[in-house]
This record gives C-alpha cells, sequence and structure tokens, in this order.
C-alpha cells in the first residue's frame, strides 16, 4: 500500500514539473488570454463550485470578457460578452465547432454518435443535415399541430379541475408531464408512463443525466486518473446508459413489429427507421446511430421546454403588471370566448418580448454545451491553443451592464422596436446558440414555448398559496446542462375565459 502511494506522489512530482515547464513555454511562445493565476495540478479548479456559471461570471468580472483557465490540464476558455461570443461562435465558427471528449457522453450518447455531442466531421455534418431535412423540418413541425393542441387542452382542462376546486397546482412537476407526453408522441408514436421508463420517472433520470454531463469530471481533466473514476461519474452514466438502451430497444421492436400498419402522421422513429432500412444515408447508419438520435429527442425536447416556460412564468408572477399586460395583449389578438391557437402565435409581439426577456434572464443553458478548438487560432490578439475547451457564458451575457441597462430587473419592454432576435444572429442573446452547433430544434422549442405559456396566461389568472407575496418566490438555480428551478412552483389558478 505504502509503495503505491509514493508512486502516485512521485507521478503527482513529475507531472507538476513538467506542467511548470509547459507553463512557461507557452508564456514565452503564446500570449494568452488574461486569467486567475492556478494552482499547482488541479489549475483553477478549486475556484467553480456548485453554480459555474455564477462562479465564472464573478471571475470575469475581473479578468474580462475573454478569460483564460486551466482545468487540470485542459486549457478552457471563457467567453462573457456578445462581441466575445461573436468573435467564437461567428469569425472562427469552424475552429470551435467540435466538441471535447466527454466521458459521460461517450456512454450515454453511443460513444458521441448523436447530434449534441458529436465531433465536427463529415459524420456529424451529414448526420445534422439528415436531422435538418427529415426531423425538424417546417413540414414536420406542422404534422404534429393537432397533437400540441389536444395535449395542450387536456393540460388546461386538468388545471382548471383544480381552479373548480381551489386547489394549489404543482406548476413545476405539470409542465414536465406535458412536455413528456408531447415529447414521447412526437418521437415515439405513443405515450409511456414513467414507470414504462424507469421507477424514478423521465425527468427525474434526464435531469440527472444532464447535471452529471455538466458536472466538471476530474477524470476528463487528469486522464491518468480516468481508471479511479473518483465521482463516481462513469458508474453513474453505465447505469443511465442501461436505462435508455433497454427503453431505446424497447421502442424499436414495437416499431418493426407494427411497420405493416398505416399511420396518419410518421413519428420520429418511423422517420429515423425508413432511413436506415432505405439504406440511402450517406454513411453508416444502424440501430446505434438512430438510439443516438432518439437521445437527442429525448433530451432536448422534453426538458428544455418545460424548463423555459417554468422560468418565464414564475419571472411573470413576480411582476403582475407584466402578466396583465400580456393578458391584454391576448385578449385584443385572441378575445375571450376561444382558447389561444398556433395560427395566433406570431401576432403577439409582447409574448415574445416576455419570452426573449425570460431567456435573457434565465438562459436555458447558461454555459452552452462546451467547444472545442480544432486548431491554434489568433483572437483579438489573443492566442488560444489547439484542444482549448470553449465556454460560452449567456447568463453572464445577459447580465452585461455594458449590453442591458439595469440588467437585474425583468423588464419586457426593453425589446420594443429592438430588431435582437433568438436565433443566434445577436450575441446579446443566445439561448439556442449560434452558429454550426446551434440548436437544429429551434422553431419546435420556441412553438411549445410560445403556445403553453400564451395558454397559461390566457386562460387562468393566478395566485400564490398561503399569503405568499410575489418577492417571496424562491429563484433559486439548479446548475445542469439545462438550468433548473431548484424549488417547484406552486400556484393556485382560476378560471378567466367565457367559454
Amino acid at each position: 500500500m505504502a509503495s503505491i502511494f509514493l508512486q502516485v506522489v512521485a507521478l503527482l512530482v513529475v507531472l507538476y514539473i513538467l506542467q511548470e515547464l509547459h507553463n512557461k513555454f507557452m508564456k514565452k511562445k503564446k500570449k494568452l488570454p488574461p486569467g486567475p493565476r492556478g494552482l499547482p495540478i488541479i489549475g483553477n479548479l478549486h475556484m467553480i463550485g456548485k453554480n459555474v456559471h455564477q462562479d465564472l461570471h464573478k471571475i470575469a468580472k475581473k479578468y474580462g470578457p475573454i478569460m483564460s483557465m486551466r482545468f487540470g490540464f485542459v486549457p478552457v476558455i471563457v467567453a462573457s460578452s456578445p462581441h466575445a461570443a461573436e468573435q467564437f461562435l461567428k469569425n472562427h465558427d469552424l475552429i470551435f465547432a467540435s466538441r471535447p471528449n466527454n466521458i459521460a457522453a461517450k456512454f450515454i450518447a453511443y460513444d458521441q454518435r448523436n447530434l449534441t455531442f458529436g465531433k465536427y466531421g463529415p459524420y456529424w455534418r451529414n448526420m445534422r443535415k439528415l436531422c435538418t431535412v427529415e426531423l425538424f423540418s417546417t413540414l414536420k413541425i406542422n404534422s404534429f399541430q393537432a397533437m400540441r393542441k389536444q395535449e395542450v387542452t387536456n393540460f388546461m382542462t386538468f388545471i382548471n379541475g383544480a381552479a373548480s376546486s381551489g386547489v394549489e397546482i404543482d406548476v413545476s412537476a405539470k409542465l414536465a408531464t406535458l412536455n413528456a407526453n408531447m415529447t414521447c408522441l412526437m418521437v415515439f408514436g405513443k405515450k409511456y408512463m414513467d414507470d414504462e421508463f424507469d421507477e424514478r420517472g423521465f425527468k427525474y433520470v434526464i435531469q440527472e443525466t444532464l447535471v452529471l454531463t455538466a458536472t466538471p469530471n476530474i477524470g476528463e481533466f487528469f486522464p491518468f486518473l480516468n481508471v479511479f473514476d473518483l465521482q463516481g461519474v462513469v458508474r453513474r452514466m453505465k447505469e443511465l446508459s442501461k436505462i435508455f438502451d433497454e427503453f431505446f430497444e424497447r421502442v424499436i421492436d414495437e416499431h418493426v413489429q407494427d411497420s405493416k400498419k398505416e399511420k396518419q402522421t410518421k413519428d420520429i422513429v418511423d422517420t429515423m427507421m425508413n432511413i436506415m432500412q432505405s439504406g440511402e444515408s450517406e454513411f453508416e447508419f444502424d440501430r446505434r446511430h438512430v438510439k443516438a438520435i432518439l437521445l437527442d429527442m429525448l433530451i432536448a425536447s422534453m426538458d428544455t421546454s418545460s424548463t423555459a416556460i417554468d422560468w418565464i412564468f414564475t419571472e411573470l408572477l413576480r411582476h403582475p403588471k407584466v402578466i396583465k399586460k400580456l393578458q391584454k395583449e391576448l385578449e385584443q389578438i385572441v378575445g375571450m370566448n376561444r382558447m389561444v391557437e398556433e395560427s395566433d402565435l406570431e401576432k403577439l409581439e409582447y409574448l415574445d418580448m416576455v419570452i426573449k426577456e425570460g431567456f435573457r434572464l434565465h438562459p436555458v443553458g447558461p454555459l452552452l454545451i462546451p467547444h472545442e478548438s480544432i486548431e491554434d487560432c489568433t483572437i483579438d490578439g489573443f492566442d488560444i491553443p489547439k484542444g482549448s475547451r470553449l465556454l460560452v457564458n449567456t447568463w453572464a451575457i445577459g447580465r452585461d451592464p455594458e449590453v442591458w441597462s439595469e440588467p437585474e430587473k425583468f423588464m419586457p419592454e426593453r425589446f420594443v422596436g429592438s430588431n435582437i432576435d433568438l436565433r443566434g444572429h445577436n450575441f446579446q442573446l443566445l439561448p439556442f446558440g449560434s452558429g454550426r452547433r446551434s440548436c437544429p430544434g429551434l422553431q419546435l422549442g420556441l412553438t411549445t414555448v410560445r403556445l403553453v405559456l400564451a395558454q397559461m396566461v390566457h386562460c387562468f389568472d393566478w395566485k400564490l398559496p398561503n399569503g405568499m407575496m410575489p418577492n417571496d418566490l424562491d429563484m433559486t438555480e439548479k446548475f445542469g446542462l439545462v438550468m433548473t428551478r431548484a424549488q417547484h412552483l406552486m400556484v393556485i389558478p382560476t378560471y378567466r375565459l367565457n367559454v
């Protein structure tokens, strides 16, 4: 035992010496962005707590919008301003279009065969093209419109039952269920109960996956420690991988058995299976690839939309004047004799301002998903080495006082007359990312957020239980690839339409 300990100590000493020599060489040869001095071996890992986006924001206030750090042996670049984000995601988009190795993603994403975590290259480009054309086209999104209407109507009916009884409801949980139902119908063609997936349910497993994937992993920053799995990430990810894989295999087998049945609307699995069986794809495409894309669809569509609605709706409850103004717009456009239709959404200008302001203050992906540079480059006079991990802090960008007046306040009116959109063209606001790695499901996500939020505000008045005041609402964040509320939102609805 003592000899093993001495060997580990000796290895750390050697690594420290090599690291110091490497750092001195880098400083002589390259002009890195400014950043905090790191500790031996661990670099700046000691400066990062449970809310990584908030910690990086505080550090960047001292060192600037393009900042360099070191997590173990991995060089990290943090972009915290619109200009910095534009440099990396637009002007040097190709160089930063890849993803770093992610131990967690390796196990659940079929060795990074999915769109979210896949390395940039011919395979990823072909897969993205296929998904954009086959899965996220306007025609495909519109084909699920009747389903969305039915599920939102079911959701409103449930809330109306609570309103009739005057009882409080857990809006956070109900939004998660609504989104799970819509995702299952769109992707798998039918609803699955939580216990058909896992005894803990869809939301619990997906949130654990998102938190694990975003958590700084010692094994990535110190590759020689991979084998020890000190944080238990590999063990937990293998367990989650088994849950996802068994579920996807069952779904695919059901579709194979039902393949001869005529369907009015083909779900995502149908579409993917047709591509696989046709042999017409431009690259290898088997069950692993189908399951990898199903994982993308399940995680990306199930948790992100419900989380966005949860945050924005909470802000509306904290600002009664804003919710009244939005209700007035809905009364003028929709009237009080019917529910909101998808055809109404484009006319609701104030709703769009509310959603933009919600995304500014509460970006669903506070650090986007990490990028990785595929070659050396120079940005704003700073040398960025190949293999650097890029973190774009959209949470910090949304709070930049040089971009936003009174950035901590929720003020949808700041977007009056503004041409800032949500599609990654304006780097002040990047809820869906930008460039090659922007979210391909943007239109589907926005449609869901707009429709559900408009329906909730139009059909009901809301109050907080137990005499709670709007300012009493807990706004604590829970960090992950998707940043959720730490506490569920409890509210009491009152029906307001004449229907």
